[in-house]
């Protein structure tokens, strides 16, 4: 029996972390998922800061709708204090949060959460160099590879990425490896 094909988003932008992007990435598309590239422009080719790879975005922010995904997903690197700083980015997390669909971000992805106001009172893992921010949003840093609460997922580094990918296949109920 095949299985319902999830939309998923990536929320990316230049210098994102190479593995974080790329491991969750393959992991959607590999059964026949539709993952999604938004970027703060359409068609722009974007590099992983390690030079290992690059991707195109798909779309824009500005012309993305958040209730076409059942999950968002943020890598880490340099790409979300890059992406904080766009209102179509920020209204796109805002609107996925309010319908409750999955956001989960790895390392430097809570950045973009709590730009867009999604911390407070939430239970998160991040980068460590980010805990205070986490805090200073109005979350509760928890040192751990992978943290859930509502719909957030969170983790922490690469090293990480097995458990951040394990809990979103399970939120999505699809099979990935």
């Amino acid at each position: 029996m095949k299985q319902m094909t999830k939309k998923v988003a990536f929320l990316l932008a230049d210098g994102f972390e190479d593995s974080e992007m790329k491991n969750p990435y393959e992991a959607i598309a590999k059964n026949g998922n539709d993952a999604v590239i938004i970027s703060s422009n359409a068609n722009e080719e974007l590099h992983g800061k390690k030079g290992t790879i690059a991707y195109t975005s798909h779309l824009s922010a500005k012309e993305a709708n958040a209730a076409d995904y059942e999950a968002v997903i943020i890598p880490g690197g340099k790409s979300p204090e890059k992406l904080k700083h766009d209102p179509y980015m920020i209204k796109f997390i805002q609107e996925a949060d309010k319908a409750g669909i999955t956001i989960a971000a790895i390392c430097h992805g809570p950045q973009l959460l709590a730009e867009a106001g999604l911390l407070k009172g939430k239970v998160l893992t991040s980068y460590p160099g980010i805990a205070q921010e986490v805090i200073a949003a109005g979350g509760s840093y928890l040192d751990k590879p992978v943290k859930v609460d509502g719909n957030l997922i969170t983790s922490r580094t690469p090293e990480d990425e097995p458990f951040f990918i394990e809990e979103i296949i399970n939120k999505l109920g699809v099979t990935a490896y």
